[in-house]
C-alpha cells in the first residue's frame, strides 16, 4: 500500500514527526517498507506567469517567451509544443539546481540570450510526462517557489501489509489505526447522499449469492467524460502509484485508494437490458480493460448484461466492451460485496493481479457499500456534472460477525506480562471494538471491516500491538529442556542423509507440489489436486519424489552436467480414506516420509584406475543396501509402471514392502528428452531409522569350515528363492546352527547345461565357539541342503562341482 503522508494526515495529524510516525507505524504491525519524498531534491524553481510567445528568428522549432517570474521579466527560449501566452508553468531562474545536480545558467540559443528553462514534469522528476510543460492551474501565485506550492516536501509511505490486514488497504483504514495509536482525532469523509433526479434504475439479479452477497449501484446520466481531474485528485493518485487516466477511471481509483473501496463504473449505453451476477459458464470468453482475452469456466464470478454477454470479470477487472471512454454520457456506478473465497486466487490463474481482486480476496467492508457508494457519486456529480438515479441495494447475504471471547489470564500468559483490566478496555476502544466484560473475560463483536478477529489470539494480538510491543520487557527464554533418550533401536534422520551423502549423493529440496502429467508417469496413485495452485505447472501433491529429482537432474544437464547424483528426504501424499485426522495426520490424506534418489552419467569420475562405464542398477543397488546397514531387505522382481519392467525391484523388509529401485522406463524416459535413462530409488524413512541392536555374541577361536556348492535350477528359479530354501533347510537340520553366512558369488548359463537351466555358485561358512567341526557335522549340513533344494527347487549339484 503506498500513499502520501499529506493524504493520512488530512485523516488523523498526530504531533509525531515523518519518522516518528513510520516507527509506530511498523510497531503496530503495519510495516513501513520505505519513506521516500514525493520529488527529488532541486532549488530555484518559481511558478512563472508566461506573458508573450514569439517565434525564434533562428530556429523552426524554438519560441522566446516573455515570463513573469514574480520578480521582474525574463527572456527565456523554450522548445515545448504546449508554451502559449498566459499559461503558468514552473521556471527555473539562473543559478537553480535540477534533479541529477543539472545547474541553471544564462546561455544563448541560436544568438537569443535565455536566462532561465521552462520546465516539464520529468525535469523536475515528479513524473515520466516530458511531452510539454507542467501546466499549473491558473490561480497559482505567481513567483511562488514551486516545491511549496506542490507540496514536493511530502514523504511518500510504503507499507507491507500482511494478508490479515485488509481493513489497512486504504488510506482511511491505515488512519484509523494511527488514531487508536496516537489518540488524535480522527475526520472521515461525509456520506451524505447526493440529490436525486432521475427515476431510472437498471434491473440487477443476484444469480450466485455465494459469489456475492451484496450490490449496490446507481445511474448517473449527463457525465461529462472529457472534464479535467481536479491537481488535488491527480496530485494524491501519482504519489500512490497510479497513473491519472481520465475523470472518471482517476475518481474510481482515488475511492479505492482512499476508502479501500474497488467499485467499477460502466458505460450505460453499452449495456444490454440489465445485469446478471453469475458464475461464468465453459465457453464463454471476455476480453478484460488491459485488452486479454480470457477463457472462463464456472470457478470465475463474472458480471453479465440481460443477454448473457458477460462484461466484467467479478470483483478483478472490468470488460472492455462497457469500458467508459471519453465520448461517455451516461454510467451506471457499481459498489459491491464479493465473497472473499470467490475471489481468493481467480486473478492469478490468468497471470496478473489487480489493486480490486487484492481488496477483495481478503475481506472489504460489506456493511459500507451504499456510504460509499454516494461518496462516489459525489465527486463524480462534481467533477463531471450529470443527474443522479436512487442507489439500488441488492442483499443476498452478508459475513456473519460472531463474538470472540477473550480471557484475561490468557491475554497476560501470552504477552508475558501483568497487562491492567483497564489498558485491555482502553485498547479495544481506542481501536473502536465494541468490547463488554463478562466475568474473567471480554467478549468483542468485531466490526464489518475487521475480516482478521475470529479468535481469541486476534484479539490478544490487538492488544498487544496497541500497549506497544517496544515496551515489551526483553527476557531470556526460559524452559524446562530435559534430554530425552534415544532408542537404541532407532537413528535420527540426519544419520540416514548423512548416510547417504557419503555415497556421492547431493542433497536436494523440491516443491511438495508438482505437475499432474509427470506425476502420473512417475506415481502409482492418483495426485491430490490443489484448489490454489501457486503455478500451472505445479497442480498436484507429489505422489513420489521423483518428479522433483527428475526436474532438477534436467536442469543440471541443461547447464552442461555429466554426471548427476542427488537425493531427497521428504513426504509424499496420497488419499486414503482410512487415515482419521490427528495432531500430525490430515483427513483422508496418507504422508509417510520417503528417501528417494537418482544417479545419472558414468558410474565414476573419470579416471585412470577403472574403465568408464555408465551407473547400472547395481551401482545404485548397493548405495541402498549401505544405508540398512545390518538390516537386510528382500528384493523381488516387480514392475512399476516408472521404471524399466526387467530392470527394477521392489523392497521388501519383514515381509512389508518399504520401496523400489530400477532403470527408468524407456518410454518415460523419451517423455521427458533424457539422452540416458537414470536408475532410481525410494524408500520408506521409517524402515531406514530402524536398526537391530546389537547383541554380544563371542568370536570362535576355531577355524571356520568353507564349502561351495554349485546347484544347477531353472532359469526362471530367481537366487533369493534358492537363498530362501538354503535358509529353511539351516533351520530344519539339526546341526543347522553352525552355519554362518551364505553368499551367492556366480552365476552361469552355457555349455554343459540345458537351454533353460543355469548354475547358481554359494559358498558356506560353517563354524563353532566351542570346538573345531568334524567331517560329518559339516556333511549332514550340505546334505540337508542339497536335499531340501533338490525337492523344493528341483536342484541338482553341478557335474564336477
Amino acid at each position: 500500500m503506498k500513499f502520501p503522508e499529506s493524504w493520512l494526515r488530512s485523516f488523523c495529524n498526530p504531533e509525531w514527526s515523518t519518522e516518528q510516525l513510520a516507527e509506530r507505524l511498523t510497531m503496530a504491525g503495519l510495516e513501513v517498507e520505505e519513506v521516500t519524498p514525493a520529488a527529488p531534491p532541486f532549488s530555484g524553481v518559481v511558478v512563472g506567469h508566461v506573458l508573450s510567445v514569439t517565434r525564434h528568428p533562428n530556429a523552426d522549432k524554438l519560441n522566446v517567451c516573455e515570463v513573469d517570474t514574480g520578480s521582474g521579466v525574463q527572456s527565456i527560449v523554450c522548445g515545448a509544443p504546449n508554451v502559449a501566452p498566459g499559461v503558468r508553468v514552473p521556471c527555473a531562474l539562473p543559478g537553480a539546481v535540477l534533479p541529477g545536480g543539472f545547474a541553471i545558467r544564462p546561455v544563448t540559443m541560436r544568438g537569443v540570450d535565455s536566462n532561465g528553462m521552462l520546465c516539464s514534469a520529468r525535469e523536475l522528476g515528479l513524473s515520466e510526462d516530458h511531452g510539454g510543460l507542467l501546466l499549473l492551474p491558473a490561480d497559482a501565485p505567481v513567483g511562488a517557489d514551486i516545491r511549496k506550492y506542490l507540496q514536493l516536501e511530502d514523504q511518500v509511505f510504503l507499507l507491507k501489509l500482511t494478508p490479515n490486514l485488509a481493513h489497512c488497504f486504504g488510506v482511511q483504514g491505515i488512519a484509523r489505526e494511527v488514531a487508536a495509536l496516537s489518540g488524535a482525532a480522527l475526520s472521515v469523509p461525509s456520506f451524505a447522499p447526493v440529490a436525486v433526479t432521475l427515476a431510472e434504475k437498471l434491473p440487477v439479479s443476484i444469480e450466485a449469492p455465494d459469489l456475492c452477497g451484496r450490490f449496490s449501484g446507481r445511474v448517473i446520466r449527463g457525465v461529462d467524460a472529457r472534464a479535467a481531474t481536479p491537481d488535488w485528485m491527480k496530485r494524491r493518485l501519482e504519489r500512490a502509484g497510479q497513473r491519472p487516466i481520465s475523470a472518471l477511471v482517476d475518481i474510481s481509483n482515488y475511492v479505492m485508494l482512499e476508502l479501500g473501496r474497488p467499485s467499477h463504473i460502466f458505460d450505460l449505453h453499452k449495456i444490454a437490458g440489465g445485469l446478471q451476477v453469475r458464475w461464468g459458464r465453459d465457453g464463454e470468453q471476455l476480453e478484460l480493460l488491459n485488452g486479454q482475452v480470457i477463457e472462463l469456466d464456472p470457478q470465475v464470478g463474472v458480471i453479465a448484461d440481460a443477454s448473457g454477454q458477460v462484461e466484467s470479470l467479478a470483483g478483478i477487472m472490468g470488460g472492455a466492451s462497457t469500458a467508459v471512454s471519453l465520448d461517455t454520457t451516461a454510467i451506471y456506478v457499481e459498489a459491491a460485496f464479493w465473497w472473499p473465497a470467490a475471489i481468493a486466487g481467480r486473478a492469478r490463474r490468468y497471470n496478473f493481479s489487480t489493486d480490486a481482486a487484492q481488496r477483495f480476496e481478503r475481506g472489504v467492508d460489506p456493511a459500507s457499500t451504499v456510504d460509499h457508494l454516494e461518496y462516489l457519486s459525489r465527486l463524480i456529480l462534481e467533477i463531471c456534472g450529470g443527474q443522479a438515479a436512487p442507489v439500488d441495494d441488492t442483499i443476498t447475504g452478508l459475513p456473519e460477525r460472531k463474538p470472540v471471547s477473550m480471557r484475561i489470564a490468557r491475554a497476560r500468559k501470552v504477552i508475558g506480562i501483568e497487562i491492567s483490566e483497564a489498558e485491555i478496555a482502553q485498547a479495544f476502544q481506542r481501536l473502536q471494538l465494541p468490547a463488554r466484560r463478562e466475568g474473567d473475560h471480554f467478549v468483542v463483536t468485531p466490526p464489518s471491516y475487521r475480516f482478521d478477529l475470529q479468535i481469541e489470539e486476534d484479539l490478544i494480538e490487538e492488544v498487544v500491538r496497541l500497549w506497544g510491543y517496544e515496551r515489551l520487557p526483553v527476557r531470556p527464554p526460559r524452559a524446562s529442556l530435559p534430554m530425552l533418550a534415544q532408542p537404541e533401536a532407532r537413528r535420527s534422520r540426519f544419520a540416514v542423509r548423512r548416510a547417504i551423502a557419503a555415497r556421492d549423493y547431493q542433497e536436494v529440496i523440491g516443491y511438495s507440489f508438482v505437475g499432474s502429467e509427470l506425476d502420473r508417469m512417475l506415481g502409482t496413485h492418483e495426485p491430490i489436486r490443489l484448489l490454489n495452485p501457486i503455478a500451472a505447472q505445479m497442480d498436484v501433491m507429489r505422489t513420489t519424489l521423483w518428479g522433483g529429482l527428475i526436474e532438477t537432474l534436467r536442469a543440471n544437464l541443461n547447464r552442461r552436467a555429466t554426471r548427476v547424483r542427488l537425493f531427497e528426504a521428504g513426504r509424499v501424499f496420497a488419499a486414503d480414506p482410512s487415515v482419521q485426522p490427528g495432531p500430525l495426520a490430515v483427513n483422508g490424506v496418507r504422508q509417510p516420509e520417503m528417501l528417494g534418489g537418482i544417479a545419472y552419467g558414468p558410474a565414476a569420475d573419470e579416471q585412470w584406475g577403472m574403465p568408464a562405464r555408465a551407473v547400472d542398477f547395481f551401482d545404485v543397488k548397493a548405495d541402498v543396501l549401505a544405508l540398512f546397514g545390518s538390516l537386510a531387505p528382500r528384493w523381488e522382481r516387480a514392475e512399476h509402471p516408472a521404471l524399466h519392467p526387467g530392470r527394477s525391484a521392489r523392497l521388501t523388509l519383514d515381509g512389508r514392502p518399504v520401496g523400489w529401485l530400477g532403470t527408468l522406463h524407456p518410454a518415460v524416459q523419451q517423455a521427458l528428452e533424457l539422452p540416458q535413462a537414470p536408475v532410481l530409488f525410494e524408500v520408506e524413512m521409517d524402515a531406514l531409522v530402524s536398526r537391530p541392536v546389537p547383541s554380544f555374541e563371542p568370536v570362535s577361536k576355531f577355524p571356520p569350515v568353507v564349502r561351495d556348492l554349485a546347484l544347477v535350477v531353472d532359469q526362471s528359479i530367481p537366487a533369493q528363492r534358492l537363498l530362501d530354501e538354503v535358509e529353511a533347510a539351516r533351520v530344519e537340520c539339526a546341526s543347522g546352527g553352525l552355519l554362518r553366512n551364505v553368499i551367492l558369488f556366480d552365476e552361469y548359463r552355457g555349455k554343459g547345461l540345458e537351454n533353460k537351466e543355469k548354475s547358481l555358485a554359494i559358498r558356506l561358512w560353517m563354524q563353532d565357539t566351542q570346538r573345531t567341526l568334524n567331517d560329518a557335522e559339516v556333511n549332514d549340513l550340505i546334505a540337508a541342503i542339497v536335499d531340501r533344494v533338490g525337492r523344493s527347487l528341483g536342484a541338482r549339484l553341478r557335474s564336477g562341482a
